[in-house]
């Protein structure tokens, strides 16, 4: 169905193309009927012709682009497969202190500052709160986030990063 509208356009150009050919072609000829005073054998009358016949030529051109693309133009199916795969599942509850051991400081430094939030901060205050880049925010949270002891929920414009399977006594 859309290769039928685009065929339609085409053809619509197609037109327009046509009247601007005519319009120039007219334009023209009173041009060299007023200026040149040698009648038919002036090279004017030549040009002129010459340059209609190239314009004809490219609208008939365009015009069988349209209609091929009205009756024959099939259309074409896009087919996407997505895939969808869980890095990390956890079930059981985290122990952060377990956890804590194997992070390094800067990330020992984030999940700190998340466990005096209540477990949940925006990742703009984040940011404030650390006095790292947001940049640096960012990858620190994609590292914690991969070992599967945050989660990041968009909020508008920010995200707000929660401990995941977090323990009561935190």
């Amino acid at each position: 169905m859309k290769n039928r509208i685009v065929g339609f356009i085409i053809l619509g150009i197609a037109i327009l193309i046509g009247f601007i050919i005519y319009s120039f072609n007219k334009a023209l000829t009173d041009i060299v009927n007023t200026s040149c005073s040698h009648g038919p054998e002036c090279p004017m009358w030549g040009s002129i012709d010459f340059q209609t016949n190239i314009s004809i030529g490219i609208m008939v051109f365009i015009i069988i682009i349209g209609l091929y693309m009205i009756f024959f133009g099939q259309e074409e199916k896009i087919v996407t497969k997505v895939k969808r795969v869980k890095i990390h599942e956890h079930s059981q509850k985290v122990d952060l202190t377990d956890i804590m051991k194997k992070l390094n400081n800067d990330e020992k430094q984030l999940v700190q500052k998340l466990v005096e939030s209540d477990g949940a901060v925006f990742q703009s205050d984040l940011v404030e709160r650390t006095g790292f880049s947001k940049v640096k925010v960012t990858r620190i949270l994609d590292r914690l986030e991969g070992m599967g002891i945050v989660e990041r929920k968009r909020r508008g414009m920010t995200n707000i990063v929660i401990i995941k399977n977090r323990p009561n006594n935190y």
